[in-house]
């Protein structure tokens, strides 16, 4: 009686096991979703806007600069 008592608490434990290995194998995707839903909300915030002014600027300067020195030669 007793070794059976045992055996049937051997597997209500195993049995556990199993489950608690399962649940966490199918946590790490959730994990992964969840992570990923954060960075897509964090990559897509609103930033300050700004002008393109120094840029536009700079690339004004460069194509002066090239045109300058393919004329002269």
């Amino acid at each position: 009686m007793v070794n059976l008592l045992i055996s049937q608490l051997r597997m209500l434990i195993r049995g556990w096991e199993v489950g608690m290995a399962a649940l966490a194998w199918l946590l790490i995707p959730l994990v992964a979703a969840i992570g990923a839903g954060l960075w897509g909300v964090w990559a897509n915030r609103t930033r300050k806007v700004r002008s393109d002014g120094p840029e536009l600027d700079g690339y004004a300067r460069f194509r002066a600069a090239m045109e300058k020195s393919h004329s002269g030669g």
